[in-house]
């Protein structure tokens, strides 16, 4: 196990929960969907140029399950990244609860910046609705992602448009569910919330996955298939050769030297 990796990822998820839950929880009346959405996208942009280096800046399991089925990490450290995102977001949470019980008067039971459906959802989305709307989310935000790196770790201007696919995921999905489209992110706040936001907290586990997996998919058809196959062809492409199975230059493939002169030139 590499230590700062997991490190990275523990504290990562963390700061995401603490500043991107505690906007919503803190300030949600004051800054609204907007504001909120905003402090999520800029917090991971921040984030991601702090540990991007290092980890790869997933702090989101659902973006791990897209990277391993891209193949860019094993098995191995996509389960260290898992858990160190989910105690991450426990801590962040953690924090985040201490942090709201200095507030007078401020509702955390049921509540807590978690997500929901149903009589839980801004808009009163149902359960179904719900699962669609978080799938197609996450699908946007692991595709974004897989799409602008190459390799496991996020540098130069990639975390821009990963903040922005996640500033606009959370523009669309407050409204419906309060915007989960990360395992660890709901799970860290519904511990503390308790209430209706534990029982409907399968929903926001699973459904972020799926769209992890259909992203990984999507992006296998539309950016891996055609370089694979591109590579393929060229490693079987026969030597350019000319008549006789001369190579073009003047050079038998079987002599690797330059064609022996004819009779009429001794």
């Amino acid at each position: 196990m590499e230590t700062r990796t997991v490190v990275a990822e523990c504290t990562g998820t963390a700061m995401l929960v603490l500043f991107g839950v505690g906007s919503l929880v803190l300030a949600g009346d004051y800054i609204n969907a907007l504001g909120i959405s905003l402090a999520f996208g800029f917090t991971l942009i921040a984030i991601a140029y702090a540990f991007g280096r290092i980890s790869g800046c997933h702090i989101n399991p659902a973006i791990t399950l897209g990277v391993l089925l891209a193949k860019r990490i094993g098995i191995r450290r996509a389960v260290e990244y898992w858990v160190a995102q989910l105690i991450g977001a426990i801590i962040g949470a953690a924090v985040l609860f201490l942090l709201a019980k200095q507030v007078p008067r401020l509702q955390t039971y049921g509540a807590f910046g978690t997500n929901g459906y149903g009589g839980r959802s801004p808009v009163g989305l149902g359960a179904g609705g719900a699962f669609l709307a978080e799938v197609l989310l996450t699908f946007l935000l692991v595709f974004v992602f897989l799409t602008v790196t190459q390799k496991v770790a996020l540098v130069g201007v990639e975390p821009i448009p990963v903040g922005l696919a996640y500033t606009a995921v959370n523009l669309i999905g407050i409204p419906l569910t309060w915007a989960s489209v990360n395992p660890a992110r709901s799970l860290g706040p519904a511990l503390f919330a308790g209430g209706g936001a534990l029982s409907q907290l399968w929903l926001f586990l699973i459904a972020p996955l799926v769209g992890g997996v259909l992203a990984a998919v999507v992006h296998r058809f539309t950016h891996q298939h055609p370089v694979g196959r591109a590579q393929r062809e060229q490693a079987t492409e026969p030597p350019a050769a000319g008549p006789w199975g001369r190579l073009r230059g003047g050079h038998r493939p079987e002599a690797g030297g330059p064609e022996a002169k004819g009779p009429e030139a001794a």
